[in-house]
């Protein structure tokens, strides 16, 4: 887009052509009130607050468009009027309980009402019995709700669920007298949100991913968590910005902390906030937040026996639920004391990375989750979105929410969230190990083959084979006919039958034998019919392409092929291209330490099982502090560094600890910030000068990215054949985690706590003849184990999975790498 000047209130501003006038005065720090909009969401018009005036017209800011030399004028005697009747009515009826309501503080009625100057209603309507409500997670409260659907909206345009939407309210009608003497603006709002109320589309209860946008959006106390309600108030919170802990996508949050109880001083963390208008969070994220090593104090005896353990250690073994600074002292560790370091999804990811490198020629790939939001054609291959990283699942239904986009998902487990995003998004549940296939797809249909090596466009051309086919088609044909009709005899005025012949154009069907251009790969990724010419209407008018990609390719078989296949893409394609780490910080770990594949005889366990184990789960040997009690960074998937603050105080002992006592030294683990590897990326930025926030204009203002390295490579492109009779078409098991669930971390918190297990479809559940907790048993080539039966209405199809957050179920030593397992199954 364009960079236009427009006139705000007399004053010049710098604007994107297109841009809603709304947007580019927040950008430019100027107030226009708004309430139903949200900001990479649809206007909805619901609140009409936001009038003003462009080049002497009223218009509504949130809806309509910047153009150059427009002359915007914020307040006129008429728009003040309008804003008065407006909050006018929102204030009719709305219960009188702000001293113990949740939104109390921080509520944008009371603001609204405040900046209005509102000392007096005009307005009055007989209330209806609206009872509050409980939607599993979230409480609501219609009797508080003003209808700005900002959470149908979010769920919608962001989220995804679309699980929202609005139902008859039951009440009175207006008035007839308001019509002519309120404001018109004032009245078409009363009218909509005295017909309305919001409503779950499932019934009863909410039919989601359970993420509790809706609850953040939501600009009164009318939908809030049912766990914070009537605990705290928002004034007398503390906010500690913080990096979201569980998944990779690195979220902004803060957690509001205050004391325990008046008994109890020590700081409690009540909720979870994030800035909704630019950054969206998980259910992981929200309501994940309490998982702390608590009540720990240092105890000496078990602190020498972990620097004995580490003298003796061969092998440190880690997952990445640790900061960038954690493991940078793990990798002096290692240098100092010869010990193996072990993290296979890390290493998994860092040599996927290494063989990547070695066509691009560069250390990271090129894009981001900003690029997926923007695009208008997005692909994901590899990767559960709805649970490996909900965030990447927001950006690409963002996307087609937003940009009238199109969209392609691969992966073998039918996912019926994806499905609802779009009409215009095409599953493809091929079997395991046919993501290469999808790799070699792209490239056949997108890439530019006059500049791809002429081996790889040879290689693709064995794919394609002609096929005689039947087809009918319509052609013009003359045909004569004899017509009959009365005629006049003039002579003796008496109608006469004349006969006569007509040659008239007719449409016929013929069959005929046409020679069509088959791709075997279709059949190999099991493409629905007709997908061809569905793919010619998804591209119409395609600019902005993205690719995701996943964990299933790192511990693929093949992953360095599928590494080189990427890479291709992203040279020879327009696709930009975003990889998807595993945990919190698995992409940071890969670019800070040297990793081993196997242990050694004697392993340190940190977070993980190990000969001794230090842990911040309060299941070792020595106490270690949770993410959400330290300072420090880590990498997300868009390859930012972003900083993360202790929300909650910790008595143990830290790493940094352990390294002072072996001879690598530094007072505090922060300190290890500026130090981080500047051939990996990392600047030299002491921790205390990082910010976290967002602007007004949405610029993240967080960490800073990493650098993306020049690496050489061999000038070879050539890709690996493909054998397409290796797909898994056996029982399979998935390794996966269900939503709301990333790690053990994420099953500590008081909300989110629940067993594993063996998680499958209803129809999967039905035709096994399961039930509903029963108890099965799991066999792979690796060993076995036993698990309850748990029904996820959020899959479709045969494939079950396994979870990794549950460390009661080792479900990750029957599979060997890849995601996706051979199994038998049976009842116990």
């Amino acid at each position: 887009m364009n960079k236009i000047t427009i006139t705000i209130d007399g004053r010049s501003v710098q604007t994107q052509e297109g841009e809603y006038i709304l947007n580019a005065a927040r950008a430019n720090g100027i107030f226009i009130p708004a309430i139903c909009y949200l900001t990479r969401c649809s206007p909805t018009l619901a609140c009409r607050i936001c009038l003003v005036e462009a080049d002497g017209k009223q218009v509504y800011a949130c809806n309509a468009k910047a153009k150059a030399g427009m002359d915007i004028t914020t307040t006129t005697p008429n728009i003040l009027a309008e804003r008065r009747a407006i909050m006018e009515v929102y204030d009719v009826n709305h219960p009188l309980e702000c001293g113990v309501c949740d939104q109390s503080g921080e509520c944008e009625l009371q603001n609204y009402t405040l900046e209005v100057g509102v000392d007096s209603q005009t307005y009055s309507i007989k209330d209806t019995h609206k009872p509050a409500q409980n939607w599993g997670l979230i409480h609501y409260d219609p009797a508080l709700c003003i209808m700005c659907e900002r959470c149908i909206t979010v769920c919608k345009d962001m989220i995804g669920d679309a699980a929202l939407s609005t139902v008859a309210r039951g009440s009175d009608a207006i008035e007839a007298e308001f019509k002519e003497s309120m404001p018109k603006d004032a009245y078409a709002m009363w009218n909509k949100l005295n017909k309305s109320l919001i409503a779950p589309n499932g019934g009863d209860t909410l039919d989601c991913t359970n993420c509790g946008e809706c609850t953040s959006v939501c600009p009164v106390g009318a939908l809030v968590s049912n766990d914070y309600q009537y605990t705290s108030n928002a004034w007398e919170h503390t906010q500690i910005p913080a990096t979201c802990a569980h998944c990779s996508a690195g979220c902004q949050l803060s957690y509001d902390i205050k004391h325990t109880s008046i008994a109890n001083t020590d700081a409690k963390i009540y909720r979870v906030k994030n800035e909704w208008n630019y950054v969206s969070l998980c259910g992981a994220g929200r309501y994940g937040y309490d998982f702390e090593n608590r009540d720990v104090v240092k105890d000496p005896v078990a602190f020498e026996a972990a620097i004995v353990a580490f003298k003796k250690a061969d092998t440190i073994a880690f997952t990445s639920s640790i900061t960038n600074e954690e493991a940078l002292i793990l990798q002096r560790l290692k240098e100092k004391l010869g010990v193996r370091l072990v993290n296979k999804e890390a290493l998994a990811l860092k040599n996927f990375l290494s063989s990547y490198s070695r066509i691009s020629g560069k250390s990271l790939y090129g894009g981001d989750l900003k690029a997926v939001h923007e695009a208008d054609f997005v692909i994901s291959i590899g990767s559960a979105l709805k649970t490996d990283n909900p965030n990447a699942r927001f950006a690409m239904n963002n996307a087609l929410s937003m940009n009238k986009g199109a969209g392609l998902y691969f992966h073998p487990i039918n996912d019926p969230v994806i499905a609802d995003m779009s009409k215009n998004v095409t599953q493809f549940n091929h079997a395991p190990m046919m993501e290469e296939a999808a790799l070699y797809l792209m490239l056949d249909l997108f890439g530019d083959k006059a500049a791809m090596p002429s081996s790889v466009v040879e290689y693709l051309a064995t794919f394609h084979f002609t096929k005689t086919v039947t087809v009918e088609e319509s052609v013009d044909e003359k045909v004569t006919e004899t017509v009959t009709k009365m005629v006049l005899n003039e002579e003796s005025g008496v109608e006469e039958e004349v006969s006569e012949e007509v040659t008239k154009t007719v449409k016929k069907k013929v069959s005929k034998e046409v020679e069509v251009d088959e791709n075997a790969l279709f059949a190999l990724l099991n493409a629905p019919t007709g997908f061809a010419d569905t793919l010619t209407k998804y591209l119409a008018k395609k600019e902005n392409f993205a690719l995701m990609v996943g964990p299933d390719l790192y511990t693929h078989p093949h992953a360095a092929n599928c590494a080189r296949l990427v890479a291709l893409i992203e040279k020879y394609t327009a696709f930009s291209v975003t990889m998807i780490p595993n945990l919190a910080n698995t992409l940071g770990v890969a670019m800070i330490c040297d990793l081993d594949g196997e242990r050694g005889s004697y392993t340190i366990g940190y977070n993980t099982a190990g000969d001794f184990t230090i842990s911040a789960l309060g299941k070792g040997d020595l106490d270690m502090p949770s993410l959400n009690q330290q300072e420090g960074t880590m990498v997300s998937i868009d390859k930012r560094v972003n900083p993360t603050n202790a929300a909650l105080g910790y008595g143990g002992y830290v790493l940094n600890d352990i390294a002072t006592s072996l001879g690598v030294s530094a007072k505090l683990t922060v300190d290890y910030t500026a130090q981080l590897p500047i051939v990996a990326g990392f600047k030299r930025v002491e921790f205390d000068t990082l910010p976290n926030h967002y602007t007004n204009s949405g610029e993240e203002v967080r960490g800073y990215c990493l650098d993306i390295q020049t690496v050489a490579t061999s000038g070879e492109e050539s890709v690996a054949s493909f054998d397409g009779t290796k797909a898994i078409t056996d029982t399979v098991v998935y390794l996966a985690n269900p939503v709301l669930q990333f790690s053990p971390f994420s099953a500590r918190a008081h909300q989110l706590q629940e067993n594993g297990g063996l998680y499958v479809s209803k129809s999967s559940m039905e035709s096994n003849g399961w039930s509903e907790g029963e108890r099965v048993r799991v066999k792979t080539s690796r060993g076995e184990l036993s698990v309850n039966v748990i029904a996820d209405g959020k899959i479709e199809g045969d494939i079950a999975y396994l979870p990794t957050f549950d460390t009661a179920i080792n479900s990750e030593a029957l599979f060997d790498g890849y995601r996706f397992t051979c199994v038998s199954i049976q009842k116990v």
